[in-house]
């Protein structure tokens, strides 16, 4: 599922991306070393407040779907598994709030993804009813 283009696209602001492992996989993770990842649901938090701001969403959506091949960040190792399907995202334009939402998600399968540039445990998330959890810790983070 790729979100269709539109004027918000263009604004910043944190972003998270849902992911699905129909099978257990294992992924070399840039300098993270090799992870071996179970089938399920994940949730990756991640910032878009630079230049072109959500177009970095639409990177992803392409790196998933074979477009791209070039892995710059955590989250483009395991987007480019032939496993792994992006199933969507849950945007809040305008607001720095990567870290509080990665905090208030489950704990994921691997320590300093997505976190290189903060001191958060993970970026990366794990659990069941993940797209009902992301978007609960999205309203969440705003409100604080």
């Amino acid at each position: 599922m790729r979100p269709a283009n539109n004027d918000r696209d263009v604004s910043g602001g944190t972003y998270t991306l849902i992911l699905e492992l129909e099978s257990p996989v294992t992924v070399e993770i840039g300098a993270l070393g090799t992870h071996r990842l179970p089938a399920g649901q994940y949730a990756y938090t991640g910032s878009a407040l630079g230049t072109g701001g959500f177009s970095r969403v639409d990177r992803h959506y392409e790196l998933a779907a074979g477009d791209r091949s070039v892995r710059h960040w955590h989250i483009d190792y395991l987007l480019g598994h032939e496993a792994v399907s992006l199933r969507g995202d849950v945007r809040t334009p305008d607001a720095d709030i990567e870290c509080a939402v990665a905090a208030d998600l489950p704990d994921g399968p691997v320590d300093g993804f997505g976190a290189s540039d903060c001191n958060c445990r993970s970026h990366l998330s794990a659990g069941d009813d993940i797209r009902d959890r992301v978007a609960a810790a999205h309203r969440r983070a705003t409100i604080e």
